[in-house]
């Protein structure tokens, strides 16, 4: 998909919300990995994927302690958790903020940034979201 603005980033996000909510729960976290260059649009993803779950507050990066937790009012879902690698220098940082049974939870929904640097303790089976740079303002977004 391309997109020319912030919002239309965002829409995506917000339909592949929509697309999750409608899944039957499956024996482990649904687990989106976000990956491309810096101010390639992976937070205003987060931003609009957090906004088609139905969480109200704010969706910021959480660079500076890697980690945020948001309840969703949803009958399958409970958590989605918001991962942010960018500074992460080891995956075995994330196991001691207890990721493996985040994962390991089917009720939960993890939406990670720079997923790519945690490679090594991702499951499998995961969605992965990639942000290529086209323009100033124009991204390509592919979805696997």
């Amino acid at each position: 998909m391309i997109t020319n603005s912030v919002l239309e980033t965002k829409k995506i996000g917000s339909n592949l919300a929509h697309q999750i909510l409608k899944n039957k729960l499956s024996k482990q976290a649904i687990v989106i990995g976000l990956e491309g260059s810096l101010g390639g649009g992976k937070t205003s993803f987060a931003q609009g994927f957090a906004k088609g779950l139905g969480i109200k507050e704010k969706i910021l990066s959480p660079t500076f302690v890697i980690m945020k937790r948001f309840a969703i009012q949803n009958l399958q879902f409970t958590n989605l958790y918001h991962f942010d690698c960018y500074r992460i220098d080891k995956p075995s940082e994330l196991l001691e903020l207890g990721f493996k049974k985040i994962i390991q939870n089917p009720n939960n929904i993890v939406i990670i940034e720079w997923a790519d640097k945690i490679k090594k303790i991702l499951p499998q089976r995961i969605i992965r979201v990639t942000f290529d740079f086209l323009a100033e303002k124009k991204r390509k977004i592919i979805i696997k």
